[in-house]
């Protein structure tokens, strides 16, 4: 997982885990053995990747900008 992780750095995500009620959005800005660090709205936040499931760049619409609402 982390070699997968290390391809998102420097963009904005969505990083889903076990636990279905928690999605974490924000810029990668850093991958290490155990975590992946997240930027959002300035601050920092770490997650463990062992509880990491899936990550995926947040998805735009056809003109390039943030898609509001992510269905899946």
């Amino acid at each position: 997982m982390k070699e997968l992780a290390e391809r998102f750095i420097g963009k904005e995500c969505v990083i889903y885990s076990f636990d279905s009620n928690h999605q974490y959005t924000g810029v990668i800005k850093e991958v290490t053995n155990g975590a992946v660090l997240i930027e959002k709205n300035g601050q920092l936040e770490a997650l463990n990747l062992e509880f990491v499931i899936r990550i995926r760049e947040y998805p735009k619409n056809k003109k390039g900008q943030k898609k509001s609402v992510i269905l899946d």
